[in-house]
């Protein structure tokens, strides 16, 4: 089922009208036709399963079936923050990020990054990643998309980890050195809802100067699992990890 996200919080009503690029994607790229049925996500996360009624040349009129029932996003609050990678690694990090369940995104120019991006790049950039994080938040059927901030300030982002309930750094050298008990530790120990922190280092990784700001920041380091893992493949380890601690075992 096709699912659509919709700038405006919901409000129960007999008829749901829709345009601008949801109408186009049911009724132009879809070709749907009344009777059919897709997911809707509001602005406050509440998902419905609507009916097309009909159209005309620029809205599709719907009406609610019912409300979605299961909780589609991850028990905790992830953010995670890349140090910005080459190429298009962090529209992959986005992609499947989204997938796995990950409720933000945050690029950041870490010392060793190569990329350098302006304001203008990094704008476009932006744009270009909440695009993307929506379209996998409605292909994997989420209640939210995700958002996507990009700075280009370092200092700026180590003084924002005070507002996380818990942050981890994924670092290299505690793989090497086999700790595998931060990360499991950590987020077993967290409530429901809380907001999790992970950083990850682009190519290079983060220099000890990073690490050292990290851990003033009362951020910890965790190790994911023996083998070293590309900028990449990373958040994905971490968010699938996630997953299976706190999710798989309540199911």
């Amino acid at each position: 089922m096709q699912r659509y996200f919709l700038q405006e919080p919901y409000e129960a009503k007999a008829v749901f009208a829709v345009s601008g690029e949801p109408f186009h994607h049911m009724i132009r790229v879809m070709r749907m036709t009344p009777g059919a049925k897709v997911g809707l996500v509001f602005e406050d996360h509440l998902a419905i399963i609507a009916k097309i009624k009909e159209a005309d040349e620029e809205t599709v009129y719907l009406e609610e079936v019912e409300k979605e029932q299961q909780d589609k996003e991850l028990p905790l609050q992830v953010t995670i923050a890349s140090g910005y990678p080459k190429g298009d690694k962090l529209d992959l990090i986005v992609q499947k990020g989204t997938e796995l369940g990950a409720a933000a995104f945050i690029g950041f120019p870490a010392q060793t990054s190569v990329v350098k991006w302006d304001q203008k790049k990094l704008q476009k950039k932006q744009q270009r990643l909440q695009k993307i994080a929506q379209e996998a938040a409605e292909q994997s059927q989420r209640q939210i998309a995700p958002a996507i901030t990009l700075l280009d300030n370092a200092k700026a982002f180590w003084q924002s980890l005070s507002q996380y309930d818990a942050v981890l750094v994924a670092y290299e050298e505690s793989a090497k050195q086999g700790e595998a008990a931060m990360l499991l530790q950590v987020i077993t120990a967290l409530p429901v809802g809380s907001k999790v922190l992970a950083i990850f280092g682009p190519e290079g990784g983060l220099t000890p100067s990073e690490i050292e700001e990290a851990q003033q920041n009362n951020a910890k380091l965790c190790g994911l699992g023996p083998r070293i893992l590309r900028t990449e493949t990373a958040p994905f380890y971490f968010l699938s990890a996630v997953s299976v601690l706190t999710e798989l075992k309540r199911m």
